[in-house]
């Protein structure tokens, strides 16, 4: 490496503390893991005799589960004023779930795992985004850019190894679900490294914690709870492309494929988001955001060819990049520091507990009406939401 390249990367991390790329590490491994699965459950789940709206289900509990914790793990970290014990076992409960999957012979096996899948990711994300978030204002956006596009990374390796491991190596969903638990459970070790600052216990109530929290993050939570209540689980988007492909013989390789494809755009603009973010203004990256979902739900309601697929799996990519950690930025800018954690917990808990509904009603559709007008339903959820961001002000 020259002393120009050096000179870059020193400028480029100028403000991120070691924490948030130690937690970077952890995601990357993490994420591998779960990509691994995520491809491949909801076609696991119909294989063992599952529909549509069981899809739903599935998809939606698990992130409901998730966001319950997670603002009771916010409030609690917040309250004894520590992180990182929270943080472990979070990935730890996560990897034996993802260990059980192996083992399971029935659909409502899942329905019991992937719910305890998520309660480990909820116990786990407020308490590290709050570790996160404590980099300076100016580079915050930057901070949650670089934890998404190393989480991202592992995901793209983990789509991409779970191809490999099932179309050349002609390993069973079972045998995957293994090989995933040890990556898991590998990500385990960097967090002995992370640094817990210490910080004063808080004497709140988990009441007053809420009730506490500023008007204008009130009004943001409704906004991205309506736009929640549309963004239904990914696992449709994978069983569309599925089911489009379903004559070709390797539909599911193709599908896959097509996530892994989903992962590399949300990683190659995760960083750039986070960053636009920081200087144009979080706002102005969600509407873009809600946006950019409306119009690929549009695309997955009306095409079907692998070329438009493409396309519209790089523009998913992008939206979830423009979003995600947009979102968590915006959440931790209108919060109050005492009650930081308290405030992202509550954050990813009122938008993900949309998830459920949101999901169950695109299972409705999917099963009972059309896979086209799950879609159109996401299409319309993420105009509204865009629309009532543009009309209040925060």
């Amino acid at each position: 490496m020259n002393q120009n390249q050096k000179s870059e990367k020193d400028r480029f991390l100028q403000g991120i503390s070691i924490n948030v790329l130690l937690l970077g590490v952890v995601s990357f491994l993490t994420d591998m893991s779960s990509e691994m699965i995520i491809p491949i459950l909801p076609m696991f789940i119909m294989n063992l005799g599952g529909t549509g709206l069981i899809v739903g289900l599935i998809g939606g509990l698990g992130d409901s589960v998730s966001s319950i914790v997670m603002v009771l793990s916010g409030y609690w970290s917040d309250r004894v004023g520590k992180r990182k014990p929270f943080i472990f076992s979070g990935y730890g409960i996560s990897s034996v779930a993802k260990l059980l999957f192996a083992f399971s012979t029935h659909w409502w096996h899942i329905l019991v795992l992937r719910p305890l899948e998520r309660f480990g990711k909820g116990l786990r994300t407020a308490p590290r985004d709050a570790i996160i978030s404590e980099a300076k204002k100016d580079v915050r956006g930057k901070a949650f850019g670089i934890h998404r596009a190393m989480d991202s990374s592992g995901a793209i390796i983990g789509s991409i190894l779970v191809v490999i491991l099932i179309f050349y190596m002609g390993l069973k969903f079972t045998t995957i679900f293994l090989v995933a638990s040890f990556i898991g459970f590998s990500a385990l070790i960097p967090i002995l490294w992370v640094r817990d600052v210490k910080r004063k216990s808080q004497g709140i109530t988990l009441k007053i914690g809420i009730g506490s929290l500023p008007r204008k993050f009130r009004i943001f939570l409704l906004i991205v709870t309506v736009f929640a209540l549309g963004n239904f689980t990914v696992f449709f988007f994978i069983l569309k492309a599925r089911e489009s492909f379903v004559d070709s013989g390797i539909a599911d390789v193709l599908a896959i494929l097509l996530y892994a494809w989903y992962n590399v755009s949300y990683t190659a603009f995760s960083i750039p988001s986070g960053i636009l973010s920081d200087r144009i203004g979080r706002k102005k990256v969600l509407i873009l955001g809600y946006l950019t979902f409306s119009i690929t739900c549009l695309g997955f309601a009306f095409f079907q060819s692998f070329s438009v697929f493409f396309i519209l799996f790089a523009l998913y990519g992008l939206f979830m990049a423009l979003i995600d950690g947009t979102q968590r930025a915006f959440a931790s800018d209108l919060a109050l520091k005492k009650l930081k954690a308290t405030a992202l917990g509550t954050f990813h808990t009122v938008i993900s507990i949309a998830t459920l509904p949101a999901s169950l009603i695109a299972g409705y559709i999917w099963q009972f009406i059309s896979p086209e007008a799950t879609f159109l339903y996401g299409a319309f959820m993420g105009i509204l939401a865009m629309i009532l961001f543009i009309l209040v002000k925060i």
